[in-house]
């Protein structure tokens, strides 16, 4: 009986949650990305990957190894 009930909650938890999909005009889910939310761009923040790239240019042109 215990299992019943969490394959229904669990049903029912994955139906609310698909709620905002089903009925948007595209169906699709929002990038979760944040090199595509607008506001992060006009701030100017990347992802740590990009960010720790970056840094390490800078870092690199500033020390000169020959």
């Amino acid at each position: 009986m215990e299992i019943l009930m969490a394959i229904g909650l669990v049903l029912v938890a994955v139906l609310l949650l698909s709620v905002g999909v089903i009925f948007r005009k595209d169906h699709t889910f929002r990038s979760q990305h944040i090199h595509q939310n607008e506001r992060m761009k006009k701030d100017k923040i990347h992802c740590a990957t990009s960010l720790d790239k970056e840094a390490q240019a800078k870092q690199a042109k500033k020390i000169n190894i020959d």
